[in-house]
Formats: structure tokens, C-alpha cells, sequence
């Protein structure tokens, strides 16, 4: 199992609004390292939702439920989308502040290049930071 962490500007896509659709195909992939992870996402990985611009906080667990295939938004064949399903939203959010205080997570591509928008995680950043919203 692959872990991951996609990212979502609540206005425009809230944590709140994928639970109402119940899941939908992560769209508007437009970065070459985004793409190549999206395509690395295979059918029941799970993936860490991240709130940012406002927020800035990991709020949920999602699962992969299909694996690439072509954006449905595009015409260019280079990019592609995944589905995701909800899993559970976590009892309270985890901040970017809260991962980045913590020295074992400087590592994680969330903290080392910022602007992606789906990074991958290990597991034991994975369960790092599910663990901080249980304390």
C-alpha cells in the first residue's frame, strides 16, 4: 500500500463538499510530479486531504478507488485523474504549523516542495500525522 496527500482549496473543493458527492476523480492535475504520482496511486492507497490557502490543515483520509486514466477536463492526453473516495473525516485537523514543528516530518514532500499538490508520504509519516489529530 502507497500513502499519499492530495491538496484542495476549500472554496473551491472542501473536505465537506467530497463527502457530499460521497467521492469523485481528483481533476486540473497540472504539474508534471503531480501527474507522475497520480499514476502511481493504485486502488485502495490512502490519501491524507489538505485544506490549503485557507486552513492550511490536513482534515481527512480518503481512499483511491480507480486508478489513472485520462482528465475528463482536458483534451491533452498528458494528464490524467484518479477517483477518491471518503474514508473518515479526522476528529480535529492537523496544521501545516503542527507538521512542520515536528523534526521527524521535515522530510515528507508536503514541507520540501510546498506548492504540489499531490505528494507521496511512507507510512510512518502517514501514521505521524494521524496520530496528531487523536491527541
Amino acid at each position: 500500500m502507497n500513502y499519499w496527500l492530495v491538496k484542495s482549496e476549500p472554496f473551491k473543493f472542501s473536505w465537506d463538499d467530497f463527502v457530499k458527492k460521497g467521492g469523485d476523480h481528483w481533476d486540473g492535475v497540472r504539474n508534471n510530479t503531480a501527474r507522475l504520482n497520480l499514476m502511481k496511486m493504485k486502488v485502495d492507497d490512502l490519501v491524507l486531504f489538505y485544506h490549503s490557502n485557507e486552513g492550511k490543515e490536513v482534515v481527512g483520509i480518503a481512499r483511491v478507488t480507480r486508478e489513472h486514466y485520462p482528465d475528463p477536463t482536458t483534451d491533452d492526453e498528458r494528464w490524467v485523474v484518479v477517483d477518491l473516495a471518503p474514508v473518515e473525516k479526522l476528529p480535529k485537523p492537523v496544521t501545516l504549523e503542527q507538521i512542520k514543528a515536528d523534526e521527524r516530518l521535515q522530510y515528507i514532500d508536503l514541507i520540501r516542495i510546498s506548492r504540489l499538490s499531490v505528494g507521496s508520504l511512507d507510512k510512518p509519516a502517514f501514521d505521524m500525522i494521524i496520530a496528531k489529530a487523536y491527541d
